[in-house]
């Protein structure tokens, strides 16, 4: 939301490349990689997209602040907020079984 909230004054030459292509990267596959709760690899499949759409969206933030539409503690603290979220997604993507639904639970080796 914040990325919302601070590209809302970015120039408007920038509504068709920058602002629509950080707002597009920061978030929507996590709703998605929630939804696909029941099935294991597709959840972990979607974690992997919103982790790729994460460094997208720390991509996009370095340009609007090196063009100067991001203050220094605008652009400091998204960038806490991309790594913080990037730790939460590897987190899941690494132990994906507490979030599953639990009659899918991906079955590993050791419940062989």
């Amino acid at each position: 939301m914040r990325i919302f909230e601070l590209s809302r004054n970015w120039p408007a030459e920038e509504r068709y490349a920058l602002t629509n292509q950080v707002r597009r990267s920061s978030g929507a596959n996590i709703a998605e990689a929630w939804a696909k709760r029941l099935y294991g690899a597709h959840f972990v499949s979607k974690l992997s997209d919103s982790d790729a759409e994460l460094h997208e969206t720390e991509h996009w933030i370095m340009c609007a602040f090196k063009h100067g539409y991001l203050t220094h503690d605008d652009f400091t603290s998204l960038s806490a907020e991309l790594t913080e979220v990037g730790k939460m997604l590897g987190g899941m993507i690494r132990k994906p079984d507490s979030f599953l639904i639990k009659s899918h639970r991906i079955q590993t080796s050791s419940d062989l």
